[in-house]
This record gives structure tokens, C-alpha cells and sequence, in this order.
């Protein structure tokens, strides 16, 4: 016992602080809570020998106070189950009353009893607690773990109960009035922590994310509504019944009797509340822990709206780009299209753009698009230009006219936008397609034996630099055969001439198209992972057949 003592205590200290080891003390207690084991550090720190307190319980020697054997009953659970548990009391000493550090575990191998570590608690709490505050809020811009990481500071070094809520409006509609009095404020929990329970248990019974409404009788309510603190002694009604609801959840906050709430302003904005609760085992709640709180909540307030503001920015972002990729397209019957867009980078839409227009003639207008350069700006020009094409299209202009009227719109705007483009128009019912490009790559066409060929069009300017014109060449479709329309992303690179390219996608293609375990959406996704790798630019894909059309060669 001895030497598995000194294990899990050297343990303990290492992960604590170090090897400094002044000011910490190790006893054993049985399950049901009677010293077992008192070593030469705890005699030292309490002032009690071991014949003094073996055999005794804890609550008869250490942990006297009113409500303590309510916590030690907790702490006791809490490691017959396994876990740990951790709180800042104040100790009975030979002395007098000293505030201690409790840290409770299971001994390893020993499922008779439980390791307890006590350590001196810190001269100036208040100033230990804001340098932690500095140091590990706001370690990243995730509003959840910014408004954790905040709780985990105070509880256990400032309270034995913390929960943060934040203002629905503020997450939902970004509204950032004051606040006008009114018969409520209804606000979301970010996250609560109570000392000596694991971070699951709490959250799943005060759940992060739980919208929860506080009226005017609330102490919160009034903490928000008047831009300062406000402490209690019990819970107002409206919180104890919502607590009730859950079972167990009402049972663990019965030993608190002092709570404090204080709002959360930031930028001059009030964004929620912080709530701060302690048993009678602690001091009631002074005007220099009010003056603390204050300072903590500030400070974490600061790093909670820079977290909303990132997440009300990325959840724009995203929802902007989501509206920038093309709807699933409508293929008419005789036709199969599959077609596959890869980004470069993070950003979910570039530069590249494809569409596939169902005509009311029974055929297929395919245009594929590269705006120049790639993120934001040439996600923007695209955008523009597909949307043009798109209702170009649909008026059934023949392929040349449509880039026509693509590069006099471009070279209107303030700033001309540079583009390549190739629109094709595909008649399933006689298997012939018109193309036409604007300084695009030309189009493959893949037989169904594989055999594979370059598609002789004629070369045009690319969009914005006012083509006076452009050509067409009419290619017949035979049965089996693919037709391929991409981006220079796919082919193209630093490292990778484009005759190279090419020649890589001409191979995967021919391959991929020749295996009959294969959908035309498999061979499209397949050759753009396999090719991607190399790019540098964002990649495009649109692979088209005509299902049962004659059987003659191009």
C-alpha cells in the first residue's frame, strides 16, 4: 500500500505542478470515507499526527464544515465509479481553517479505497485565477470551447458551479441593440461546469445549446437588463422548476447557498450572462469576488463575441458559396451526364463553372467555364458569367452565338473579366453535338473500345477581350462513345507540361470508360481524384453519352 501510495501520489504531484512538492499532502481513505493511510506531508500540512486521525472519518477531522458531507458523499461516488473528482474547500487544521486544493481518485490495482491529494490553495486566488484567464481563454475561435474553456478557469479555482449563457438574438439574428426592458430575455446555454463532476455528466444535464428563457424575476434577467452584477442566495422559482425536470439535476444544487450573476458585455454590447454558484462549504460570494468576476467574465466575454463574430462569418461564407454551386441539372432522355468540381484549397467555389441546360427541343446545351485566377474574386466573375450563360442558353442560341453575347456582356463590365468557355449542344435523337470555344481546351471524344481523340474546334478568344465572332464544328456521336468537356486544372500544372496532361487524361479516360463494372458518375470521379492530386488550379470535369444512339464513327 505503502509504495502503490507513493506511485499515484508522484503521479498526482507531476501532473499538479512539478516536483515541487511544499504545500501538498497525501492520504488514503477507505470507501466509506475513513482515513487509512496518513503520511508524513499531511501530518505536516494539517497538524495532525497519524494516530490523530486514522480510523476516523473525514468529515470528523478535515472537512467539518456545514454541507461538507454532502460533498464528500459526492466525491466518495464519483471514484467508486471510477472517476475523479475535485474541489477548493476550506479544512479544518490544527491550526485553524486553511482553504485546500482536494483532488479524489481511484487507487490503481485497489478497489478498496481512494487516493485524496490536498494542496494549500494559492495566497491571492483572485490574481491566479485572471492569469489563467489570460492564458487559456480564447485559444480558439470556436464559440462552444472559447465559452468552456472560460468555466473550466473559474470552476474549481472561483466557484464550485459555472454556467454561461449567450443571447439567442445575438447567435440567431445577430442583433446587436441594447437591451430594452421587456417581460423576458431569452438566451442559449453555451456551456455549465459543477466541481467535482465530469464535464459528460453536466452536459448532459445542463446541455450546452439548450435554449432557456429568463423572466423578469430572474436574477440573470435583471444582471443583463441593468449591465451589472447581481447575487442571491437561491435559485429564483422559475430556475428550480426547470432544473426538477431533470432527474438528479435539482439534488446537486441543493448544497449551493450563494450565487452570483454577472453579465457578459463586450464592445458595449451585452451578449448573455455568466452565473457563479458556491455551497456553505465555501464564503459567500464578497465585493472583491464580485469585483473578480466581473474582471473574468469581461475577459471572457471579449473572446466569446470574437468567437461569434468568426462563426456568424464562416456560416456566411459558407452559405454564399452553397448558393454559388449549380443546382443538380435535368437531362433529357437519351442523354446521360455525370460531371465532378473539385475547389483548389479550402474554398468550396472558384473560378470553374459548368452547367448543363435541358432544351425544350429535346437536346442538351453543356457549357464548362474558367475564370481566371481562383477564390473569392474569381468565384465572383464566375458567378456572373455562368448565370449568363445559363439564360443564354436556354433562349437555344446555337453554341457560337451564346459566347458571343458571354464576351460582349463580359467586355460591358467596369472591370472585364477574363474567361475561357466551350458550350456544346447535344441532340440525342440524332447523336450530333455543335461546339464552340472561347480559348478553351478542346473537347475529348472516347469510342467505346477506349480509342480516344482530340476534337478538332475551331479556336476562339477567350471571353472579355470583344471577339468579333465565333466558329462551330458538328461531330456525330457513335453508340458507346463519351464526350468530355474540362478545365485546364485538370491537365495543367507547374510541374506538369500540358501536352503531359493531356496524354494522362486521354490514358485515364480510355481506361476508366472501358470497364463495364463502371457508371458514367464512377469513371467521372474517379478521373478527377486520380488527376487532382497535381493540380493547382480548381477542376472540372463533365462527361456526356447519348444512351442508344447510332451505331457510326465520328
Amino acid at each position: 500500500m505503502v509504495s502503490q501510495l507513493a506511485e499515484n501520489g508522484g503521479s498526482f504531484h507531476r501532473r499538479w505542478q512539478g516536483p515541487d512538492l511544499n504545500g501538498i499532502a497525501v492520504l488514503t481513505l477507505t470507501r466509506a470515507g475513513h482515513v487509512a493511510a496518513w503520511s508524513v506531508t499531511a501530518s505536516r500540512l494539517f497538524g495532525y499526527s497519524a494516530d490523530d486521525v486514522t480510523g476516523k472519518h473525514v468529515c470528523d477531522v478535515l472537512l467539518t464544515g456545514p454541507g461538507q458531507r454532502h460533498l464528500v458523499t459526492q466525491a466518495l461516488a464519483e471514484v467508486e465509479g471510477g472517476r475523479m473528482w475535485t474541489a477548493i474547500l476550506p479544512v479544518s487544521t490544527a491550526h485553524g481553517s486553511s482553504q485546500v486544493t482536494i483532488h479524489c481518485e481511484p487507487i490503481e490495482g485497489d478497489g478498496t479505497g481512494l487516493l485524496m491529494i490536498a494542496r494549500r490553495a494559492a495566497a491571492q486566488p483572485g490574481h491566479e485565477v485572471l492569469t489563467d484567464a489570460a492564458t487559456k481563454i480564447g485559444t480558439t475561435l470556436d464559440l462552444h470551447r472559447t465559452a468552456a474553456e472560460a468555466a473550466d478557469v473559474a470552476v474549481p479555482a472561483f466557484a464550485e458551479a459555472c454556467a454561461i449563457f449567450v443571447s439567442e438574438r445575438l447567435l440567431v439574428a445577430d442583433e446587436l441593440r441594447p437591451y430594452a426592458t421587456g417581460p423576458a430575455v431569452v438566451v442559449r446555454r453555451l456551456t455549465a461546469r459543477l466541481s467535482g463532476q465530469p464535464a459528460s455528466i453536466t452536459d448532459g444535464l445542463l446541455r450546452p445549446g439548450e435554449v432557456v428563457v429568463f423572466s423578469s424575476e430572474s436574477p440573470s434577467y435583471r444582471a443583463m437588463t441593468q449591465r451589472g452584477p447581481v447575487l442571491f442566495d437561491q435559485l429564483d422559482a422559475e430556475t428550480a422548476e426547470r432544473l426538477a425536470r431533470r432527474p438528479g439535476t435539482q439534488a446537486m444544487f441543493d448544497p449551493y447557498t450563494s450565487f452570483l450573476a454577472v453579465p457578459l458585455v463586450a464592445r458595449g454590447v451585452v451578449l448573455g450572462c455568466a452565473n457563479f454558484a458556491r455551497s456553505a462549504a465555501w464564503a459567500r460570494f464578497s465585493a472583491a469576488d464580485i469585483g473578480l468576476a466581473e474582471e473574468l467574465a469581461s475577459r471572457a466575454a471579449v473572446s466569446i463575441d470574437n468567437a461569434r463574430l468568426y462563426d456568424r462569418e464562416r456560416r456566411t461564407a459558407s452559405a454564399l458559396q452553397q448558393g454559388l454551386l449549380p443546382s443538380e441539372p435535368s437531362v433529357p432522355a437519351g442523354l446521360a451526364v455525370a460531371h465532378q468540381y473539385i475547389p483548389v484549397g479550402a474554398s468550396i467555389v472558384g473560378g470553374d463553372w459548368h452547367d448543363i441546360v435541358p432544351l425544350r427541343s429535346g437536346r442538351a446545351t453543356l457549357i464548362v467555364g474558367d475564370a481566371m485566377g481562383h477564390g473569392p474574386e474569381a468565384a465572383a466573375v464566375m458567378v456572373q458569367l455562368r448565370t449568363a450563360a445559363h439564360t443564354l442558353a436556354d433562349l437555344e442560341l446555337e453554341p457560337e452565338d451564346i459566347l458571343l453575347r458571354l464576351d460582349r456582356m463580359a467586355t460591358g463590365m467596369p472591370a472585364a473579366p477574363f474567361a475561357t468557355c466551350i458550350a456544346a449542344i447535344i441532340d440525342p435523337a440524332t447523336s450530333t453535338c455543335v461546339i464552340a470555344k472561347a480559348g478553351h481546351l478542346p473537347p475529348m471524344l472516347i469510342l467505346a473500345n477506349g480509342e480516344t481523340s482530340v476534337v478538332d474546334v475551331p479556336l476562339g478568344l477567350p471571353i472579355g477581350l470583344g471577339a468579333g465572332s465565333y466558329e462551330a464544328a458538328k461531330i456525330r456521336l457513335p453508340r458507346g462513345a463519351t464526350l468530355a468537356l474540362y478545365t485546364d486544372g485538370l491537365v495543367e500544372s507547374r510541374t506538369r507540361p500540358l501536352d503531359d496532361g493531356l496524354s494522362a487524361l486521354s490514358e485515364a479516360l480510355g481506361s476508366a470508360l472501358t470497364r463495364a463494372s463502371r457508371t458514367l458518375d464512377e469513371t467521372c470521379q474517379e478521373v478527377t481524384q486520380a488527376l487532382h492530386s497535381r493540380g493547382e488550379d480548381d477542376i472540372t470535369l463533365v462527361l456526356a453519352q447519348v444512351i442508344g444512339g447510332p451505331e457510326k464513327q465520328a
